[in-house]
Formats: C-alpha cells, structure tokens, sequence
C-alpha cells in the first residue's frame, strides 16, 4: 500500500492544546510566541510523523546507529574544527612572513645602500638619535593600543565577513582578530603588531647608523641582521607551507575545496541555536560554510547511502537555508546535503523551497496544538529500522 493511502489506526494527543493559528497560519502559544520547531523535528515528522510524536514527548532514539551516529558527527566537527585551525595557521604564518620578508627587503636595500656610498653627506649620529626617538614612539604607542580598550571609545563598526555568526559560538576563531574582536585591556589585533613590528625596524636601523662613521662595519651589521630575518622568515614561511599540506590533505579526504572557509560548526554543546522569530524555526546545521562568498548550510548523514536524497533530509537541509538567511539577512542559493565523503547534493532554496517548507512547519505546529500524528506509511522495513518502534503503539513489526 502506498504511504498515500496508508489508514492511520491510532493519533496523538496535542502538546500545546492552548497554541493558537496565527493570521499568516503559522502557530503561536498563549503568550503570542510561535511554536518552536526544530530541523530535526522537520525531518522526523516528515520519515514518520508518530515517530517525532514519540520524541516530542520523552522517547529518545534507541539503537546503535544512533550512538554511531553521534560519533560519527563528533568526528565530522573535529575534522572539520582541524581543517579550518590548519587553514588560518597558514594564513597566519603567511601574513607573518609577508612583515617579515619586507623587513629583509628593506635591510638588504640598506646594506647595499652602505656598502656603494662612499661619503654620508649628512649627520649620521644625529639621525640615528632621530630614529631611535621614532622606534621609542612606535613602541610606546603599541604598548598603549594593546593596555587600553581604545577600540571600545571609538565604537569602532564591524567589518567581519562572519559578523551575522560573531555571537554563535561553534565556529573556529581566528588568529587575528577573532570574530567580534573588539580589543580590550591588554588585548591586540592588526594594528598594534604593525607598531611593533615598525618599532623593531626602525630601531635596527638606529642602531646600524651608530657604526656609520665605519662604512664596512655598518654594512657588515646591516647584512648580518638581514641574514637573521631571513632565516626567521623562511621558518615561518615553512610553518605555512607544513599547514597548508595538512589543510589540502584534509580537504582531499573531506571531498572540500582547501580555500572552503568554515563560519560555524556544530559540535552539539557549545554551539549556538540559529532562530528565526518569525515562524518559530530553530536549529544547528552541521556547518555554514563560505562559498564564492556565501554562507551555505551543510548537513552531514552517516550511515548507509541511498541511491538519492531522502525527503526527510531535504526537508532539514531547506530549514536551514531559511535559518542562515533570517541569520544573515541574505538567502543562499543553495544548501548542501552530504551522504559520507563522496556523495554531495546541492539542495536549491528558491520560492517553491520556501513555500514547501512553510508548509512543513505549519504542519508540525498544527499537529502540536490540535494532536493527530500518525504513522503515515505502511513499510514494515520502515518500523522495524525506527529507533523509536519500542514505544510505537502502531509499529507494524
């Protein structure tokens, strides 16, 4: 028998019988807030409606690919958390690299500068001093930006591309200015290392003017000190090079592009709830990940594969497309479902995909504030896989 025509032999009882209908059909409480719905009661209502009545009121999941599933997401996350550490490390050692190669351009160029001038036409004791006295206000000036929360007074706006997620924790913090960075006591992002780092060359460059009576000698110091800088520039040039490796092997294995930039992981227990106050739809994606600039929701499936996306799973992938745009203000133009690590689908959230979903909301809050789930098939395989069949009074096995 189809699931069409199934004939329901037994109903529920409501769980909000004081909620109701609301002018654009959604459902609200007695206090006006709309029913909360999850993703994941989307997707269980829609495999079985009787099974997310059976979840809603206190049976958990028993089997063991429920537990290996849990697993299986723990791993996901961690790999996931790993490869986006690996990614930012080498951003960081390249960013780090690029201060300190210019700082050896500028001392080779100052070494040959010595090394082909034969007379100073001007006082080099005394622009020695000059500098010295600028490296010592470059520094203090950097002492002073990382004591005082000076970005606070200034109210500086945000500019992150992940500002929509800075108060959603799950995703992995970056090394410079991490997301929501707003400075504070004894606290430095771009700026005060770029003082620092200015402090460091103008004052190398004070103490080689200090041997400029002897040409040879300050040429020989400038190009020691530049031979220094370069073997620590090339250490952190390696540092990038060894995290890049290990971000594209990650990225090999996780069937990702390398430059995939991950804005939010869920690792079920420090991860924000995404709301949307409008309908009352909540949830935590997998991951939110920028593509071509871009947040797409990930939702991740383990266990066995099946030969095409199942509508339950739809279902949940859509909700969180319409979770990242109430998010971010933006609607993606797709989400992504992934069956293990080679089996991708991209979902379209569109018009239809919005009016799909409403409708699977409204059907959940409907059923939570008048009652009547019900098994909606007639597959025995279906019950006999249902992690809820001990309590089903309507299991068919």
């Amino acid at each position: 028998m189809s699931e069409e025509n199934a004939v329901p032999t037994s109903d529920s009882s409501p769980t909000h019988p004081q909620a109701v209908m609301h002018e654009d059909g959604f459902w609200v409480n007695e206090k006006g807030t709309f029913l909360p719905v999850s993703a994941s009661d989307l997707e269980r209502y829609t495999y079985c409606p009787m099974s997310w009545y059976l979840s809603a009121t206190g049976h958990s999941g028993q089997s063991k690919s429920i537990k290996a599933g849990i697993e299986s997401h723990k791993a996901i996350h961690e790999t996931m958390s790993k490869f986006e550490r690996f990614r930012l490390l080498t951003k960081r050692n390249l960013t780090i690299w690029q201060w300190w190669f210019a700082v050896v351009v500028v001392l080779l160029v100052d070494t040959l500068a010595f090394m082909s001038i034969k007379e100073a036409d001007f006082d080099t004791q005394e622009f020695s001093k000059l500098l010295a006295l600028w490296a010592i206000s470059c520094l203090l000036i950097a002492v002073a930006a990382i004591s005082l929360p000076w970005r606070r007074f200034l109210t500086i706006s945000k500019s992150s591309k992940d500002q929509p997620f800075e108060q959603i924790q799950g995703g992995v913090q970056p090394y410079f200015e991490p997301k929501g960075f707003e400075g504070g006591w004894f606290l430095g992002g771009r700026l005060e290392v770029a003082f620092l780092i200015a402090a460091i060359g103008i004052a190398l460059h004070a103490i080689a003017l200090q041997f400029a009576s002897d040409r040879e000698q300050a040429a020989y110091v400038l190009a020691v000190t530049t031979i220094g800088w370069t073997l620590m520039a090339s250490y952190r040039l390696q540092r990038a090079l060894v995290s890049n490796s290990e971000a594209r092997i990650l990225a090999i294995e996780n069937n990702i592009k390398v430059d995939t930039k991950i804005a939010y992981s869920d690792d079920d227990s420090t991860t924000g709830l995404l709301k949307n106050d409008e309908n009352g739809l909540r949830g935590r994606p997998d991951q939110i990940v920028i593509i071509d600039g871009e947040f797409i929701p990930v939702e991740q499936k383990t266990g066995k594969v099946p030969h095409k996306p199942h509508e339950s799973h739809v279902i949940q992938v859509l909700a969180y497309a319409s979770l990242v745009e109430a998010t971010t203000g933006v609607s993606p133009p797709y989400g992504l479902l992934r069956y293990g690590p080679e089996q991708l689908h991209s979902i379209v959230w569109d018009s239809d995909a919005k009016t799909k979903l409403n409708q699977a909301i409204k059907s959940v809050q409907k059923v939570m504030a008048e009652g009547g789930a019900i098994r909606n098939h007639e597959r025995e395989g279906k019950c006999r896989n249902c992690s809820r069949r001990y309590a089903c009074p309507d299991s068919l096995v």
